[in-house]
């Protein structure tokens, strides 16, 4: 029988490990160590030599990141978070035919976009990390049990994220935390379930979560980047707080959101007792944000530059970190983006998002919401993606009457290479997790609470005039309704974490709120010109909003069963 997934794709390398000398250091662990897991040089050591020191629990661990980053991995990270959703259209250029396979909702098992096997690699080697950093602690003196432990911690919180990842795109999926090493072990494994494996992450997380570096660095060393780039206790609240919301457990993901923004306060306030003034930063209520228009100046996208233009913000909390100097690339960004050879890359924006916003006649975002003059850049009729790809961006509306693009006097720059960060996890968007969690709560003055974080995004949003800053949102509309209150929230998610991966997923945790697809078929189809009823039929199928299990993984291993709605189509008849 032909081994699984997880077997042939992510073993060969266990059975002989090859000693590579990576520095130690967190920043050129953000660089490649030559692919030594994939290739093996003529200088091969056997396994039971490797696992001997510190070191060699570092340089897999750093590997754990380098698999998490590379395209193969990110790539389906953003393409099954976002690509189906209403936020993206074709863009410009020979699109590739599996981006355009999805974009028309014609997804069939034999997408290359299906195949999982890089993100369970990245899961192999944190399962190779938590299997022998125990036994590495045993016999260096040097490996403190604090360290090992925070080694796990990190390993388990990749490992989880990948199979979050997993199981909002497929539902249910093979789940194991074993290594695979021999070739006596057997990895044709059957799905576990969604639900299942959901609790096994909140476990596994709520198990680590002490164990976890608060901060590798302070925030004024040169290193303090690394504080979001790397796993800390604030990315295990921050994936904790996405589980329970998932999970519909409104009680602790509230908790778990609160920590951080405990954290981020306490934060700002060490920062202003360092600094004296912070510029560029303002409470909002209580709760620290980064302006769009900094105090004192007139020139927006502040808030852009800093949070994407140059990444590791401080509202940062886990991100993926790129560096021009490095072997990894955001080719996801500078191929489906854009870049500063071409404006538009594979996808765009659908029109619906964006015609009209100058002159407030768009029901996304209003004219003075810096969100969209940042993120979005009208390109040969088309609106092309600028969040990520843009490498800075400033606007002006000082005594300026909004009527059209030309009047906010833009200027931006493209990066020339692919090393935009990718974020997973920021500090409005745990705003508008607890924000969620509140409405579905729904006791007392929680529409009140979740309306006032809603307000604190969009006013931050809307930082570009001091009038607008006071505040866009009409409460009225919503405090009195539980729907008008989910669809603010969704309509708010999606004006502040467009493009970044979200809005799928989204539309799918909904959906599984809700017990059917309405919803998300009324907003997933918004963005078509033809065929509009033909796949509102396809999406009213539960089934249909998870991905299908790719086709020569079904060859491989006979335990998995075909997604329902999958089952009938022209690839299946291939697998007879």
């Amino acid at each position: 029988m032909k081994k699984s997934y997880i077997y042939n794709k992510v073993r060969r390398w266990t059975k002989k490990v090859v000693l590579i000398i990576c520095p130690l250091s967190f920043s050129a662990a953000l660089t490649s160590c030559n692919d030594f897991l994939d290739i093996l040089p003529m200088n091969q050591v056997v396994l039971e030599n490797y696992w001997t020191e510190k070191a060699d629990v570092t340089n897999v661990m750093n590997s754990c990141y380098e698999a998490i980053e590379n395209s193969n991995c990110l790539t389906r990270f953003a393409v099954w978070g976002e690509l189906r959703s209403d936020n993206m259209r074709q863009g410009g250029g020979a699109i590739p035919n599996e981006i355009n396979e999805i974009l028309k909702e014609n997804i069939l098992p034999s997408n290359p976009m299906a195949n999982w096997a890089s993100v369970y690699e990245c899961i192999n080697r944190c399962n190779i990390v938590c299997h022998y950093a125990p036994e590495v602690q045993a016999i260096d003196p040097n490996y403190t049990e604090a360290e090992m432990r925070a080694n796990l911690a990190e390993a388990i919180t990749l490992r989880s994220l990948c199979y979050f990842y997993l199981i909002r795109t497929f539902r249910d999926v093979p789940y194991t935390n074993e290594p695979s090493i021999d070739d006596t072990q057997n990895y044709v494994i059957a799905a576990s379930s969604f639900e299942s494996i959901l609790d096994t992450l909140i476990n596994d997380l709520k198990s680590v979560e002490k164990d976890a570096v608060r901060r590798y660095y302070t925030d004024d060393s040169p290193s303090a980047y690394i504080n979001s780039s790397k796993v800390t206790r604030t990315t295990i609240h921050a994936l904790l707080a996405d589980l329970y919301l998932w999970k519909g457990d409104w009680e602790n993901c509230i908790r778990y959101c609160d920590l951080i923004l405990d954290f981020k306060r306490q934060q700002y306030e060490d920062m202003l007792e360092r600094e004296g003034n912070i510029y560029d930063m303002a409470l909002f209520d209580d709760i620290p944000l980064i302006l769009d228009m900094p105090a004192g100046t007139t020139q927006c996208g502040n808030a852009y530059n800093e949070i994407f233009g140059q990444g590791n913000s401080f509202e940062s909390l886990f991100e993926l970190h790129f560096r021009s100097n490095q072997g990894l690339q955001n080719s996801w960004v500078s191929n489906y983006y854009g870049n500063d050879v071409n404006t538009i890359g594979y996808l765009a924006a659908p029109a619906f998002l964006c015609d009209g916003v100058p002159s407030s006649e768009n029901n996304i975002f209003t004219n003075t919401d810096g969100r969209f003059y940042s993120n979005v850049e009208p390109t040969n009729s088309r609106y092309a993606i600028a969040k990520y790809s843009r490498q800075t961006v400033y606007f002006t509306t000082k005594n300026v009457s909004i009527k059209t693009m030309a009047d906010i006097k833009l200027s931006a720059t493209r990066r020339s290479v692919a090393s935009a960060n990718w974020i997973i996890y920021r500090l409005t968007e745990i705003m508008l997790i607890k924000a969620e969690a509140l409405i579905e709560r729904g006791t007392g003055d929680d529409f009140e609470k979740a309306f006032r974080l809603i307000d604190l995004v969009n006013r931050r949003g809307n930082n570009i005039t001091a009038e607008a800053a006071k505040g866009t949102l009409d409460k009225s509309k919503y405090i009195d309704s539980k729907a008008m209150m989910e669809n603010l929230l969704l309509e708010e998610r999606q004006r502040e974490l467009m493009f970044e991966g979200k809005r799928w997923f989204d539309l799918v945790r909904t959906s599984r709120r809700d017990g059917n697809t309405n919803r998300l078929v009324t907003l997933a189809t918004r963005k078509y010109q033809e065929g509009v009823n033909a796949i509102k039929i396809k999406l009213a199928d539960p089934n249909i909003i998870y991905m299908p299990y790719s086709k020569n993984e079904l060859k491989v291993n006979p335990l998995l069963k075909q997604n329902s709605a999958y089952a009938n189509g022209e690839d299946s008849e291939l697998l007879k």
